[in-house]
């Protein structure tokens, strides 16, 4: 063993230094062998290419490229050699997947965009393109450098009728895992025809077809700086009829519940059609969704009720579902620092336009709550919003409940 090497115990067993990363001295996983003919692990050596080392890390010898040959031969003696060791509590690697060659990218892309080639290969290719997606973000980086995003939405947008639609639906399955620049959100978005496919796509048969519509349609209002544009999408009532039916109907699909949520979000950005949410009964649905969803998707959440909360339609809608004001007052301190700055908001606007919402608050113990919130080491515009609803509620405790608080101003959402 090389005396720079020091012995190296897995499990109260010495691994072989040759089955040990040169850079990370751990045992490899994914052994990869560089034109210099040295093995390394394969994470080790691209972080260490990242860095913008041009040599080998052991012969300091010029690298001459940066491909990287699987070393199948060593990394089937690393498995048998943990297959040997078990009994000692060491687990057999997994067999890595190997990333995707460039020329199957180039291959793919092009048969899918062919428009002469026969229906079959072409649906063929977009089914291999979304699993190699689907499996690493470095394969995702592969597809993209290909101009794939552009050829995708050829294909998503180009021809929707009959057999041609299915091929639209499989290359937006795919287009949905990449981040769109903001100059291909607006070539999306310019154009009404676009919004209103994506807009029939939310009430497809398929659910997968509903929720990759949301998907992008979150993903263009997330990209687009333009205000104008945002209203061209938010101005679809389909679109916030869809979304909410996505979150109201299938809640027992998690990646739905999430897509729905931030889609919903997305939406209500814009004040001024905030009220077509309302009207799509979004304020009910977020309220019989919120105790389903994980902490994330739960900010998004009650990001989006405080922000309803502020029209007028809003507040009616929220103080007339029974749980509302128990669920925020429950959801203060439970969840994040977000999270109870986004309900105590809501509770403010809901107590500020109703007599009951008040009542409702008090009864569900929000005095304790906000006595909590103000000494807690909660962001200072919870707290802020923790004082301002102290004092609208003054009147339904004894005073010497609560001591003095400052008139605050209401700050806005948090954009995530």
């Amino acid at each position: 063993m090389p005396g720079s090497i020091e012995p190296l115990d897995l499990c109260n067993v010495q691994v072989p230094y040759y089955f040990r990363c040169p850079i990370s001295l751990e045992l490899m996983r994914d052994p990869v062998t560089v034109s210099t003919g040295q093995t390394y692990d394969r994470t080790s050596i691209e972080s260490w290419a990242a860095t913008g080392n041009t040599t080998c890390p052991v012969t300091r010898a010029p690298l001459s490229d940066f491909t990287l040959i699987p070393n199948h031969t060593l990394r089937r003696l690393i498995q048998d050699w943990c297959v040997a060791n078990r009994a000692f509590g060491i687990e057999r690697i997994p067999t890595p997947k190997q990333p995707a060659e460039p020329g199957m990218v180039r291959s793919l892309l092009n048969q899918a965009s062919t428009v002469s080639n026969p229906f079959s290969v072409r649906h063929s290719a977009l089914v291999r393109l979304k699993g190699l997606a689907r499996e690493s973000e470095k394969n995702r980086n592969v597809i993209c450098s290909h101009e794939a995003k552009e050829i995708l939405m050829r294909i998503v947008f180009t021809d929707v009728s009959s057999v041609s639609s299915e091929l639209s639906q499989e290359a937006l399955a795919v287009l949905v895992m990449f981040q769109l620049s903001e100059s291909e959100c607006t070539e999306i978005s310019s154009d009404s025809n676009r919004v209103v496919y994506l807009s029939e796509l939310l009430f497809h048969s398929s659910i997968e077809v509903r929720v990759n519509s949301a998907s992008l349609i979150e993903t263009i209002l997330a990209g687009l700086r333009s205000s104008d544009l945002r209203s061209e999408i938010c101005n679809v009532d389909e679109i916030f009829a869809g979304v909410t039916d996505i979150l109201k109907n299938l809640s027992s699909y998690p990646r739905a519940l999430r897509i729905g949520v931030r889609a919903l979000f997305a939406l209500c950005l814009l004040k001024q059609t905030r009220h077509k949410a309302v009207q799509a009964g979004a304020a009910e649905t977020l309220i019989d969704r919120l105790t389903d969803l994980d902490k994330c998707d739960a900010e998004r959440a009650l990001a989006t009720i405080e922000l309803l909360c502020r029209i007028p339609s809003g507040c009616s809608a929220f103080a007339s579902h029974a749980l509302t004001v128990p669920l925020l007052v429950k959801t203060i301190l439970r969840i994040s620092d977000r999270a109870t700055e986004y309900a105590a908001g809501a509770l403010m606007a809901l107590c500020s336009e109703s007599e009951q919402s008040q009542k409702d608050a008090v009864s569900a113990g929000v005095l304790t709550q906000l006595l909590l919130l103000v000494q807690s080491d909660c962001t200072d515009r919870a707290k802020r919003k923790a004082q301002m609803l102290l004092k609208l509620l003054r009147d339904s405790w004894p005073e010497d409940s609560i001591g003095n608080s400052d008139d605050f101003a209401c700050s806005e959402i948090v954009p995530f």
